[in-house]
């Protein structure tokens, strides 16, 4: 067997790759464990973790409820475009009865007799039933501002939970990257595992064949490194629950499931990235801030129209009628005089409504049209905010294309130097050092080619967020790598 080894220290060297590759997995994060046999296990891709975590996330449910709630004031103001007030009160208890008359009025005119007068002594049951109703006619905008401004809340709380969506969609994605990452490097670290167990057996070869370059200095700090790599692999394992578990909770599963990666290969994702003036004008369009902020100018300009039209008078219909009824009781058929415990009533007005207060109305104007204003300069400020973040995600994901590819072909140069040193080693021409240094920069290469991959794909993914385009994506299918 060929000698690893003609100068300086091969334990050292090997230690030095081997702890620089342990601190970079252990930086970057956790990896995926294996799924255990007593534990269930659920199979994703990115797309389906990302719907499922939209599906049964709390923050998108509180945030519907207020779409909800928006809704339910779309209706109640729709409500009062007709009979906007309709009362039925009603009324039970005892009316006093009648005394004998002389007998010679009919029931409908006792009202001549003197000799009829209330028996208090004998009760009867009394029940009276009144409806009052009022139908706007002319409001001055009042009714139709007031239907449409809640509509357009509507439309700004649905905004509000297409933002959340993304932003929910975004986390996932990043998580679910983060995943596929820690478990490529552990990939990394089961091939320096291997490394570290053959150094050791070349070792303690040499130690054995008493080789001069080498002694027992070398096997101690060899240990030393084994001792840290199990350190390391330890944190690893500790911070690769504290992953998984997050994850897991971000998708609402219970304590005993574990995520699986449906590929746990870390590619590019499977786009292409549209040109930035497309991605700009799409932005306008999907933005769910640009259209939270459109939506509320069109609910203030509404609520401006609505209060200024206390200004002006309200025409309105109003009809109310009633029914009483006592037993013993008989209505009485005059114009001036009637059985206040046996009658009905039945009339219909035309009449008009004016607020007198015109200094109030005045400053609630100016407030209404204060509040438009301030949403107006959101809006602009929103749809340049925007285009500043699409722009800005726009040149990180070349800036971070342009740095995988770069590590790919670093990564493939590197390749083709570990063999050249391997092929040359063999032979007997070649330098352990230049192995291990070589074998050494593959290994930081590799590293660093796979967090440039996922560093381009959340690259694309915000961008994608940024343009207003993700969950867009994710619910057409376009995230999944297969």
């Amino acid at each position: 067997m060929p000698r690893l080894c003609t100068s300086g220290s091969f334990a050292v060297r090997t230690s030095v790759a081997l702890l620089f590759l342990i601190g970079v997995i252990a930086a970057a994060g956790p990896s995926e464990a294996d799924a255990q046999a007593v534990r269930d296990t659920i199979r994703l891709d990115l797309n389906a973790a990302i719907i499922r975590s939209i599906d049964v996330s709390p923050e998108i449910a509180a945030v519907a409820a207020r779409r909800d709630f928006a809704r339910a004031r779309h209706q109640f103001a729709q409500a009062n475009r007709f009979l906007t007030s309709i009362r039925l009160t009603t009324l039970h208890t005892f009316a006093p009865g009648l005394t004998d008359g002389s007998g010679l009025f009919p029931d409908d005119r006792l009202y001549l007799d003197p000799d009829v007068r209330n028996d208090w002594e004998r009760l009867r049951p009394f029940n009276r039933i009144e409806v009052d109703a009022q139908q706007p006619i002319f409001t001055w905008g009042e009714l139709g501002g007031s239907i449409r401004a809640a509509r357009e809340a509507v439309h700004v709380e649905t905004a509000g939970v297409r933002q959340t969506e993304a932003e929910l969609a975004l986390r996932t994605a990043e998580l679910y990257q983060g995943m596929l990452l820690a478990r490529s490097l552990r990939r990394l670290t089961a091939d320096a595992e291997n490394v570290l167990q053959t150094a050791r057996r070349e070792l303690e070869r040499l130690l054995d064949e008493g080789d001069p370059s080498v002694d027992d200095a070398d096997l101690f700090k060899l240990e030393i490194t084994e001792q840290e790599f199990i350190s390391r692999v330890v944190e690893v394992e500790e911070q690769l629950a504290t992953a998984e578990s997050a994850l897991r909770r971000q998708l609402m599963l219970p304590e005993n499931v574990v995520i699986v990666p449906a590929d746990d290969r870390l590619v590019m994702l499977p786009m292409s990235v549209d040109s930035l003036s497309t991605l700009l004008a799409a932005a306008q369009q999907l933005s769910p801030l640009i259209s939270q902020a459109d939506a509320g100018i069109a609910a203030r300009s509404e609520l401006v129209t609505v209060a200024r039209s206390n200004y002006y008078p309200k025409l309105f219909v109003a009809a109310t009628g009633a029914f009483a009824y006592a037993e013993g009781r008989h209505r009485q058929r005059s114009a001036y005089i009637s059985d206040p415990f046996r009658s009905r009533s039945l009339g219909a007005a035309l009449g008009l409504r004016q607020n007198l207060n015109f200094a109030q109305t005045r400053a609630q104007v100016e407030q209404a049209q204060a509040e438009l204003n301030e949403v107006r300069y959101q809006a602009i400020a929103a749809r340049e905010f925007v285009g500043f973040e699409v722009e800005q995600a726009y040149r990180q994901v070349n800036i971070a294309r342009s740095r995988m590819e770069t590590r790919e072909r670093s990564r493939a140069i590197a390749g083709e130097w570990v063999r050249s040193e391997q092929i040359n080693f063999d032979l007997g021409f070649g330098s352990a050092q230049n192995l291990i240094d070589a074998v050494q920069a593959q290994l930081e290469l590799e590293v660093g080619y796979l967090e440039s991959v996922r560093g381009y794909n959340i690259a694309v993914l915000r961008l994608l967020d940024a343009s207003g385009m993700l969950v867009n994506r994710v619910q057409s299918g376009s995230l999944s790598q297969e």
